[in-house]
C-alpha cells in the first residue's frame, strides 16, 4: 500500500477553521474554558488553534500541554524506555471547562492516560475532546470527541501521519502502512 492523502493543505484549513467556529459557538470568549494539548502531537494542532482562535479576535486563550507518558496503560511494556514530553499547565484548572487537542483518536488509550493526569493539577468543571482525526472502528475504549475535524477508516496495519507546515514544510494528513513509519 502507498501512502493516500486524505486531507490537503486546502482542505486541512477549512477543518481547522470549522473547528473554531465551533470551539467559538460552544464556549463564547473562553472565559471559563481552556485548550490542552496532549503531548507529543496535540501540541501542534492545540498551538495552531489558539493562533487561529486568537485572528478570530479571542484574547483570553490559556494554553496548557499534558504530558501522559507514565499515565498510560502500556508504558511498562515496551521494549526501549520512554521519553517523556514537558508538561506545561500554569493556569488552575479547577471548575474550569477543559477542552482536550489530539491529533488523531485511535484506541482512546491516551485520551483514558489524559483522563487520569489532569486530576493532578485539579477538578475541571468539565472536560471536552477534540481530534483532528478519528480513526473509526479501532476504539478499545467508549472515548468519542465533541468536536472532530475529520473521520477515516482504516486498518490496524496503517497509521495516520499528521504533517505540520511549521515542522513539515507542509499540511497534510495521510495514511501510510504501519511499517513504513
Amino acid at each position: 500500500m502507498r501512502k493516500k492523502i486524505i486531507l490537503d493543505e486546502e482542505r486541512m484549513h477549512i477543518v481547522l477553521e470549522r473547528l473554531c467556529f465551533q470551539l467559538v459557538e460552544q464556549h463564547g470568549d473562553f472565559t471559563n474554558s481552556v485548550l490542552i494539548g496532549l503531548q507529543p502531537r496535540g501540541a501542534a494542532l492545540a498551538e495552531r488553534l489558539v493562533k487561529m482562535l486568537r485572528s478570530k479576535g479571542v484574547s483570553h486563550l490559556p494554553l496548557g500541554l499534558l504530558d501522559i507518558t507514565f499515565f498510560r496503560d502500556d508504558f511498562r511494556r515496551r521494549d526501549a524506555p520512554l521519553q517523556p514530553n514537558q508538561t506545561k499547565i500554569d493556569f488552575l484548572v479547577e471548575g474550569k471547562r477543559v477542552i482536550f487537542i489530539d491529533d488523531v483518536l485511535y484506541t482512546g488509550r491516551s485520551v483514558r492516560a489524559a483522563l487520569d493526569a489532569i486530576h493532578s493539577f485539579g477538578r475541571p468543571a468539565d472536560i471536552e475532546l477534540l481530534t483532528l482525526i478519528e480513526r473509526r472502528f479501532s476504539r478499545k475504549l467508549p472515548i468519542y470527541p465533541n468536536y472532530c475535524g475529520h473521520s477515516v477508516d482504516s486498518i490496524d496495519s496503517e497509521r495516520v501521519l499528521v504533517e505540520w507546515k511549521e515542522v513539515h514544510g507542509k499540511d497534510q494528513i495521510s495514511i501510510i502502512p504501519h511499517e513504513s513509519t
